[in-house]
């Protein structure tokens, strides 16, 4: 089990960056429509760059949070490959990925990012963000899912 962990971590992160675009399409959706504000990849990433005192282009800044998220879904899929080698054969691996994307969703917007004072709490939050960024990561954890199981 432990020699195939790396593969799976990796076939993990591969599947994890692309679920990371269609989720990241979902968003852009969500935010076209109004529900959105601003995007939380860019928030998170302005906030980052403002601590450290960098100055930047707005270009470069979208650069780098688009880097940034797909990064953080690479290894969010990481994880996850890693941890479906664990699970047992019955278990229901779409309904999985979907609780593991929305597990990465509580873990980040109602824990660290409102700990880190980045962004408030879901309860806080502009109405129609906290819905289309949970229903955005039951997405990614389903393409992650699905494409694992490819």
């Amino acid at each position: 089990m432990t020699s195939q962990m790396p593969a799976a971590a990796g076939r993990g992160a591969v599947a994890g960056t692309l679920a990371t675009v269609v989720m990241s399409a979902l968003m852009l959706v969500a935010q076209r429509l109004g529900l959105m504000g601003e995007q939380p990849p860019e928030r998170i990433t302005a906030e980052a760059l403002d601590r450290l005192g960098a100055e930047r282009s707005e270009s470069t800044q979208n650069a780098l949070a688009s880097g940034v998220h797909l990064a953080f879904g690479a290894v969010a899929g990481a994880v996850y490959g890693v941890a479906v080698t664990r699970m047992p054969a019955r278990a229901p691996r779409p309904v999985t990925g979907a609780a593991f994307g929305l597990g990465v969703w509580l873990i980040s917007y109602a824990g660290w990012v409102p700990a880190l004072r980045i962004m408030p709490p879901i309860s806080d939050d502009r109405p129609g963000r906290p819905t289309s960024m949970a229903l955005a990561h039951v997405v990614f954890g389903g393409v992650l899912d699905r494409l694992l199981r490819r």
